[in-house]
């Protein structure tokens, strides 16, 4: 696992008062967005589902039965794991017939996932399941202003959860990230250099990882696969995870691995559709000028499909209309879905993965849409079939995206992720 680095020195203009005599920022460390070769890492990932005697957690991992118990002993005094007598088969004899299972119910990570749009903060069990969470629209009141607001939601949320310790925090969010520093340029918030990692672990007072959001919802995928997901996926093969919401981005995923660039995420933004649509860019038919919700929200607006709220022209609106029968509503919608159908295609023939998952509520929102965005995948790749599903956290994938980078490290190697909690 990485090493933890200190963010650039950076004074937020908010600290909580029972961090100012702190002094000091939090360990920012890079998420692990990946399956770990660490035999503790190993275990705790195979007590997601439930509670397993050592014997049985040996079996799941290929760690021997030695291994096995050295990093349980660790794992139980840290607080991690906790032993459950009353699971055990009757007339066993012996502690490796004990089961042992992932302590969720006494700590807690928190996840924030930084949208155009919105902010969503939740916070998750050391099993990855969500506990709560909470949406507000995402500040744009200026880089060192918003930041600071989120921050100071995101410690109101975590103040709630009275009867747990919080553990770490992991931040998702769009445009360049640098996972070394949590560092962050995001040319749509007009953020440049944001010290993301530093504001946030400085004002939890918890290690924090930062993550490019496409990368984390892929990873949401590999590490905390809905039960309905695992017997669809292998760890060693290829995939391309492909979201469009307010914005378009794909990751890939390579034998267990999300394939996370040093020099950051490459762009779908201006990739040529061939439709007619005006982008903000100057040029025509670019990808999120044609498939983005607010894109696709003004332009219904501007076509009298739908009235302006009080926020703007929300896609919602649309969605409703179209469900009320509005046919110019659906024709705008099955534009869309045919353009994502295309724009897979493409990316699929040049890339070849083994499989493709579907993310983001332009997909999930309007389920009315999935037979064209099929239709037009199979009309524009002549390659054969490839196993494409949708993603099974449907609407809450962003939610997933942020609670995995804030379980990553723990995922990966508990045993240094306990060091580092002292």
């Amino acid at each position: 696992m990485s090493s933890p680095v200190l963010s650039p020195s950076y004074t937020p203009s908010f600290v909580p008062p029972r961090l100012r005599s702190v002094g000091r920022l939090r360990a920012v460390v890079p998420p692990e967005l990946r399956i770990g070769d660490n035999a503790a890492g190993a275990i705790v990932r195979a007590l997601r589902q439930g509670p397993l005697s050592r014997d049985a957690v040996a079996k799941a991992t290929g760690a021997s039965i030695a291994t096995v118990n050295r990093h349980v002993t660790v794992l139980l005094a840290a607080g991690l794991l906790r032993e459950r007598p009353d699971l055990a088969e009757s007339g066993a004899i012996g502690r490796p017939r004990i089961p042992v299972e992932l302590d969720h119910e006494s700590s807690f990570t928190v996840g924030i996932h930084i949208g155009a749009v919105h902010t969503t903060i939740i916070a998750s069990d050391l099993r990855g399941r969500i506990l709560g969470g909470m949406q507000t629209l995402t500040p744009r009141s200026g880089q060192e202003l918003g930041l600071a607001a989120i921050a100071r939601r995101a410690q109101a949320f975590t103040d709630r959860w009275r009867r747990r310790r919080p553990l770490w925090a992991g931040v998702a969010l769009g445009g360049r990230v640098d996972t070394n520093t949590g560092v962050v340029d995001h040319p749509r918030l007009d953020w440049h250099e944001a010290p993301v990692g530093a504001v946030i672990g400085q004002t939890l007072g918890v290690p924090v990882s930062v993550a490019p959001h496409v990368e984390a919802m892929a990873a949401a995928e590999l590490l905390l696969p809905p039960a309905a997901a695992v017997e669809q996926s292998s760890p060693n093969s290829s995939s391309l995870f492909f979201y469009a919401r307010e914005m378009a981005g794909v990751a890939l995923v390579f034998d267990g691995n999300v394939h996370t660039p040093s020099n950051g995420p490459g762009s779908l933004a201006h990739l040529p559709t061939g439709t007619d649509v005006k982008c903000e860019c100057g040029r025509v038919g670019c990808l999120e000028a044609v498939v983005g919700d607010r894109a696709l929200a003004e332009r219904a607006l501007r076509a009298g499909i739908v009235g302006e709220g009080p926020e703007g022209p929300v896609i919602e609106h649309l969605y409703r209309a179209a469900q009320a029968g509005s046919q110019a509503a659906q024709e705008l919608l099955v534009e869309r879905a045919e353009t994502l159908g295309r724009t897979v295609a493409i990316l699929r023939d040049l890339l070849n993965p083994d499989q493709i998952i579907l993310a983001g509520q332009a997909f999930t929102e309007y389920p009315a849409g999935l037979p064209h965005v099929s239709e037009a995948f199979r009309r524009s790749s002549p390659s054969p079939h490839t196993d494409i599903r949708l993603s099974g956290f449907a609407g809450r994938i962003q939610e997933y995206g942020a609670a995995v980078t804030s379980l990553s490290a723990l995922y990966s190697d508990p045993v240094a992720a306990i060091r580092r909690l002292g």
